[in-house]
């Protein structure tokens, strides 16, 4: 009787969890009460890293090979931040234009960032109202994303919506700090562990309102 070979044992959920480089960018990062404790957060998590890159590099000199070597070592980038005249703080900017190289990030061999993940975790100061076509900036958070999803599209990166706080000023008078965090580690945790449905996310002007419905239990 011939012996059939027993299946291959399934991947330990340790082995299947995604690993998640968070870039946090604050200037002020001291002053910060929503962005610092988001940090500190996170930190607690396995298979989560945080690099403080104004910490990191107070001079602006970015270590190019370090940087993209933590690219290759993790599956999902964040940019966390607050946002600042629309867009990222300066060294995120500086980050990008050094960091993804022609060859690396894009262009002809590029393709070391094909299939990873890819999103902004954000402060704004105005009240989500301001962020709407008739409002006070004319835009919605995600249309004044576009350049930073281009960029994840060109490096062949999977774009998912922002997460964000607005009316970051007063989140810790008003009581929404807690609720916020709950729903950070929620994400993280979710994306860590595979359980985030990214094809309905992907479609989603923002990932906390919509965070409970695109999860499930792994």
């Amino acid at each position: 009787m011939q012996k059939t070979s027993p299946a291959p044992a399934a991947p330990a959920a340790s082995e299947r969890r995604r690993h998640i480089l968070i870039l946090f960018a604050h200037p002020s990062s001291d002053r910060s009460e929503v962005n610092r404790p988001m940090v500190e957060a996170a930190r607690t998590l396995e298979h989560v890293t945080v690099v403080d890159l104004y910490g990191e590099y107070p001079d602006g000199q970015i270590d190019i090979d370090l940087e993209q070597q933590r690219l290759l070592a993790h599956e999902v980038i964040v940019f966390q931040h607050p946002l600042y005249w629309y867009s990222t703080p300066a060294i995120l900017k500086e980050w990008q234009d050094l960091v993804l190289e022609h060859g690396f990030a894009y262009g002809s061999g590029g393709t070391a960032l094909h299939g990873k993940l890819f999103f902004n975790a954000l402060t704004a100061g105005g009240p989500e109202v301001a962020y709407q076509t008739d409002g006070f900036n004319h835009y919605s958070i995600r249309e004044l994303l576009h350049p930073l999803e281009q960029t994840a599209t060109l490096c062949g990166m999977l774009y998912l919506p922002p997460f964000a706080l607005f009316g970051a000023r007063t989140a810790v008078e008003e009581g929404r700090l807690a609720r916020h965090i709950d729903a950070w580690l929620q994400l993280l945790m979710a994306l860590r562990d595979r359980r985030l449905n990214i094809e309905a996310a992907r479609t989603q002007p923002q990932l906390n309102r919509v965070l409970d419905a695109l999860t499930e239990e792994g």
